[in-house]
């Protein structure tokens, strides 16, 4: 895409970098080990086959005695995706099947979800 003034470049093409979209996924009640297994296969696999993402990790949250006394949302896993720019992570998340993966978890297993979108911490 040519850069001009009346075009918005998308960030991440403008200087090369690579977006982290990181989503920290909290489920409102426990997942027996299988279930979570199997949401984080499924969205990983959702993304992937958006086409539009370079690459998706997924991980569990390592929990540390006490922390469920901080008033904080405290994470059941977590997912990294990564894009080439803005609006590769808008058409990820625009995907045929995307919508479909997220309404079937949030209505068996409610879950909140915070995120950040960033460059490569190291």
């Amino acid at each position: 895409m040519a850069n001009r003034s009346w075009t918005r470049v998308p960030y991440g093409a403008q200087n090369g970098c690579v977006i982290n979209h990181t989503m920290i996924v909290s489920f409102h009640q426990p997942l027996p080990d299988a279930e979570l297994d199997q949401y984080l296969t499924d969205i990983e696999q959702v993304m992937l086959d958006s086409g539009f993402v370079q690459s998706v990790a997924t991980r569990r949250h390592i929990p540390i005695p006490g922390e469920e006394a901080i008033p904080a949302l405290i994470a059941t896993a977590i997912v990294q995706v990564a894009v080439a720019d803005t609006d590769a992570l808008a058409k990820a998340f625009t995907a045929p099947g995307m919508h479909e993966v997220i309404d079937r978890w949030q209505s068996r297993h409610p879950y909140k979800v915070a995120w950040a979108n960033h460059e490569a911490l190291a």
